[in-house]
């Protein structure tokens, strides 16, 4: 193993090179950086490998009803930066609720974090926030019940001036091996048979690393030595120093020395993930993105071992380290927390739907899955699901879909997506009830939204545009269920506010938006034609290319225009709410116009019949499906 260069540089340059990063992260633009547009394919890990957190739910910030504690550790270290002599340090630890010292079967994960320049032990206890999104990701089963120390490289004999801290820091893996590590697990009851170094090294599955500004440095540097005790690394606003120092960051050196580490080790057949963070305004983000650009510039470090991203509107702070816990910490000890995470049962036709509303696998989206206006559904099950006006509602499909979405949240697959902002939706409450359930197809492939119907009173997305979507998902195509306001301008300002989203972040998404196709039953057909008709910016969206086919059901819209997009149509006739003639009449103008079109009617069918399961309309949708493909 390589010995550590320690460059010693006077202050009055750190400040300097500060105030050059500073200048350099504000000028630059995010939406620019190379890093993030380098590689965002995906693996097991079930998220592009670059991309934008996710902002912190206001309830996660909240105090829970089930609390953790935490609890004050010293312990006998050495004083490895200067004469070896011994010392005491401090560190905090969080036990969560439910922790009993006297349960020794018991077995938890651990969390070790490091603050940054002039920080202290506990540090990441003293923001209320942070410690009540601990014990909510805990209670809301986001995590698995977690040990979580908040240490420090400082001693009592350390100066904090900055050079003196990088002699800390570049020292403190001594510390955590010999002294930190052995203390903490010794007392506490982690996955460590015991405190010796082969035992430690053996439990390191269950073990992670983070740590913001300097102590994000610190991360790369335990990965650098201790790569044999931890498995997970959270480096937030930073980047690796092995070689070089502030102002001299040798990315290229220092990502060749990790890449060979790897390779060295085995460490891709041993297994290790890296979430790497930064904020799109933090002051030394430049450092970061140069490494995330050095790292993603090399094949060996995949998806499932390194993913970067990014903070909108982040700064240097601990506003923005709580964004990065709360998205990274679900990804660790994936492959062991199964054991430890509350695992129910797949949903059947006899489960409650508040069953499925209510599951911690959906967090606060789970209330979206059925009707928020709970006076147009009816039934305690999923068996005995109602929807006004819809009729030919097949249970084994709402059992499918419901087991369909836990399976890939709980796998930590991002299924929903919000299409607002904390801020809009704080100005607006309604919009806080939108949102984007993503039915993922295959990477690259083109995209499809589907809009339920409800009369613009409600969105019957189990029986309207779920099913269209994990069908079409099915088929390969990447298919999104939107959820919308009611009322019909709402809902189109929503569908067009929902196709910009998805342009925006096709890199991430993984979409083709050429020839994107509208789908939509009922109020939602009509949706999907005036958006297909007028476009995305009339109704408030960005200005974007025409849906390359829209494809409706069950409406009785007649309006259209010559430059309207390829369009499919299938209704019942025995339609007591729609006309079904009203749909044939609109096709054959369209028809006539030199619009593509097909249209198909179907006896005996009434209003809202989905996917037409069992009925003469059965497989309605792979005619839908062709007619898009024909014009691709």
């Amino acid at each position: 193993m390589k010995k550590l260069t320690v460059l010693f540089i006077p202050i009055l340059l750190i400040l300097i090179f500060t105030l050059l990063c500073a200048c350099s992260a504000h000028t630059d633009n995010p939406e620019k950086s190379s890093a993030e547009s380098e590689k965002s394919g995906v693996d097991n890990i079930g998220i592009p490998q670059t991309g934008r957190t996710q902002a912190v739910p206001a309830e996660y910030t909240e105090a829970a009803a089930e609390q953790g504690n935490v609890v004050r550790l010293d312990y006998k270290s050495e004083d490895y930066v200067r004469d070896g002599s011994s010392i005491t340090k401090t560190a905090y630890v969080y036990t969560p609720y439910g922790y009993d010292e006297a349960d020794l079967e018991a077995r938890y994960n651990i969390l070790y974090l490091m603050h940054g320049w002039g920080g202290h032990a506990g540090e990441y206890f003293d923001f209320t926030a942070t410690k009540n999104m601990f014990d909510n990701l805990i209670a809301k089963s986001d995590i698995p019940p977690i040990i979580i120390v908040s240490a420090t490289f400082y001693n009592e004999n350390s100066s904090t001036d900055f050079g003196s801290s990088i002699e800390e820091f570049r020292a403190f893996h001594q510390d955590f091996e010999n002294h930190l590590m052995p203390a903490v697990e010794g007392r506490f009851h982690t996955y460590a048979a015991s405190t010796s170094p082969d035992d430690l090294k053996a439990s390191r599955d269950h073990r992670a690393f983070g740590g913001f500004s300097l102590g994000s440095v610190t991360t790369w540097l335990q990965f650098c030595y201790d790569y044999d005790y931890i498995r997970y690394f959270l480096p937030m606003s930073g980047s690796c120093w092995y070689y070089g120092t502030y102002g001299d960051f040798r990315f290229e050196d220092n990502v060749d020395f990790i890449e060979q580490l790897v390779k060295d080790e085995n460490l891709d057949e041993c297994g290790y993930f890296i979430y790497h963070a930064v904020g799109t305004e933090d002051a030394v983000k430049s450092q970061s993105v140069e490494m995330a650009e050095e790292m993603l510039s090399r094949e060996i470090f995949t998806p499932d071992h390194y993913v970067f991203y990014q903070k909108d509107g982040g700064y240097h702070d601990f506003n923005a380290v709580q964004e990065y816990l709360y998205n990274a910490l679900p990804l660790f000890f994936r492959d062991n927390s199964a054991k430890t995470r509350t695992e129910s049962q797949p949903y059947t036709a006899d489960t409650a739907i508040s069953d499925v509303t209510g599951d911690p696998a959906f967090k606060a989206f789970g209330r979206l899955i059925f009707p928020v206006d709970t006076g147009y559904f009816g039934g305690e099950t999923l068996r005995d699901l109602r929807l006004t006006w819809y009729s030919n509602i097949d249970a084994d499909k709402t059992v499918e879909i419901c087991n369909y979405m836990k399976t890939h949240a709980e796998a930590g697959e991002t299924i929903f997506y919000d299409i607002y902002t904390d801020k809009e939706k704080a100005d607006d409450p309604d919009k806080a009830d939108t949102g984007l359930f993503f039915f993922r197809g295959n990477p690259g492939e083109k995209f499809a939204v589907c809009n339920a119907g409800g009369g613009f009173a409600y969105v019957g997305a189990m029986h309207d545009s779920f099913p269209h979507a994990l069908e079409l998902s099915k088929m390969g195509y990447n298919a999104f269920a939107l959820i919308y306001r009611p009322g019909s301008d709402t809902a189109m300002e929503d569908l067009a506010r929902a196709i910009s989203f998805i342009f925006a972040h096709a890199k991430e998404l993984q979409v083709d938006t050429d020839c994107y196709s509208l789908w939509g039953g009922s109020a939602g057909a009509r949706m999907a034609a005036n958006v297909g008709s007028y476009g995305t910016a009339y109704f408030g969206g960005n200005k974007l290319p025409q849906a390359g086919c829209v494809v409706m059901q069950y409406t009785g819209h007649s309006e259209w225009q010559k430059t309207d997009p390829p369009t499919y149509v299938c209704v019942g006739k025995n339609d007591g709410i729609a006309n079904w003639r009203t749909m044939q009449n609109r096709i054959n103008a369209m028809s006539a116009a030199g619009i593509p079109t097909e249209f198909h009617a179907y006896d005996g069918l009434s209003h809202g019949f989905g996917l037409g399961t069992g009925t003469v309309a059965e497989g309605w949708i792979n005619d839908a499906v062709a007619f898009w493909k024909e014009q691709m």
